[in-house]
């Protein structure tokens, strides 16, 4: 009886109320953990203070994170930095079929152009117009698919002697979507000039 009270009144902190939290810890105490490392404790404020409060400010991080990932692509495919260019565009195989484009007249990048002025005669109520807009549709349609079958064989074998063991699924296609835009406009830009070969 006497011994139990006795052990109690020495060791105080035998039986610790469970609302901590309310109360202040008396310093003599011990605290029932190690003290951590500085670098231990700095790497957890940081954690703290980097992880997000809420739904809103993980949204508005990662919204900013997606941000300025789009800004480097932006320019990378301005300045040609594969780091940061998107999936599709990236590896020598890619860069060389862009420099292999780039580097000849196409006629399919003149397109557009065309259209438009193939779409003017074709609405004009004069009907000779309207037949020659007519032969002019049909006869681009022909030579950009004859190019771009010619081209298509030249990009092939050359993406064989100079890439044997590369993957070289899609460049093909990833070469003649290229040619139907215009030199100006493509992207990434254009790092050869015409008729500078790759």
């Amino acid at each position: 009886m006497f011994g139990s009270r006795s052990k109690e009144e020495k060791s105080p902190t035998a039986k610790v109320p469970l609302d901590l939290s309310k109360q202040p810890r008396d310093p003599e105490a011990p605290k029932g953990r190690p003290t951590p490392k500085r670098s231990e404790a700095q790497t957890q404020r940081r954690r703290a203070s980097s992880a997000p409060m809420d739904r809103k400010e993980a949204a508005k991080r990662q919204r900013e994170a997606r941000r300025s990932d789009l800004a480097k692509q932006r320019e990378a495919l301005a300045s040609g930095d594969e780091r940061y260019l998107p999936a599709r565009d990236k590896g020598p195989v890619r860069r060389f079929v862009r420099d292999f484009v780039d580097s000849r007249f196409c006629i399919a990048e003149f397109f557009l152009p065309l259209a438009v002025v193939i779409l003017v005669l074709s609405m004009v109520r004069v009907g000779s117009l309207q037949n020659i807009a007519l032969l002019l549709w049909l006869g681009v349609i022909v030579l950009i698919v004859v190019d771009s079958i010619g081209l298509a064989f030249r990009m092939k074998r050359q993406l064989n002697e100079r890439f044997p063991n590369e993957p070289k699924r899609g460049a093909i296609a990833y070469g003649l979507m290229r040619t139907l835009q215009m030199r100006r406009l493509r992207l990434p830009k254009p790092q050869v000039k015409r008729g500078e070969r790759p």
